[in-house]
Parts: C-alpha cells; structure tokens; sequence
C-alpha cells in the first residue's frame, strides 16, 4: 500500500506567493523522483489549542499562517529513495529556491496508510 510524507510549518502570513512558488517547484521534483501525488495546503479555520494544536505544534507567531501538506509515494522505499534524489537536486538548493518559512519549526513524519475509503 501507498506511503504518506506529511508535515505541518508556520509560513509568514505575507509570504503566502513565495511559499506556493516553492511548493510548485518542490512538487515537481518529487513527482520526478516517484511521488504520486502532492498535496499543499493554507491554513484558514486553525484555532488555538488549550492542551495542544497546530499553532502550538509549529509555534505560530501573530503574522505567520499554519501550513500543512503531504505526498503520497507508492511505498517507503520509493519515498527514501526520492527524498536522498530531491536533496541533491540543484533546484532545490537555499540559494535557488530558499524555503520560505522556519524549517526548524516545521513538523514532519512518515505514515503508512491503514484505511484508505
């Protein structure tokens, strides 16, 4: 069965167009290296938590919007492969396509998909 790659990032609130600009670039290139599809999406209804939620998870600051995204691989090793091919490629790069947000507040993981209806 497919494997997931998903995360969440605080992304500044005024960076929304840069933030879709890299999201095409890297979705292409992990399309490239075997993802079957990516999915990228902007925060709109993410409240605050009491005990915990979004904001908290990515320490969301007053000007920034909660991120979250995933891609679907046909399995982990496909996904492994891919990710060790997307951080050599040139586009990819800080100086080329700079992430626009914080990566050491984004939150990620690895999921292997046990319903999928």
């Amino acid at each position: 069965m497919s494997y997931v790659d998903g995360f969440i990032a605080a992304v500044p609130t005024a960076q929304r167009e840069q933030y879709l600009k890299h999201a095409e670039i890297a979705a292409a290139i992990f399309k490239e290296n075997g993802a079957l599809s990516v999915v990228e999406c902007w925060g709109d209804d993410v409240p605050q938590g009491k005990v915990t939620s979004y904001p908290m998870a990515v320490k969301l600051k007053e000007d920034e919007t909660v991120a979250m995204g995933w891609i679907i691989w046909p399995d982990k090793a496909t996904l492994n492969a891919g990710m060790d091919k997307m951080m050599q490629d040139s586009r990819m790069q800080p100086d080329v396509n700079p992430m626009p947000f914080d990566g050491q507040r984004m939150v990620y993981g690895g999921f292997e998909i046990l319903l999928k209806a």
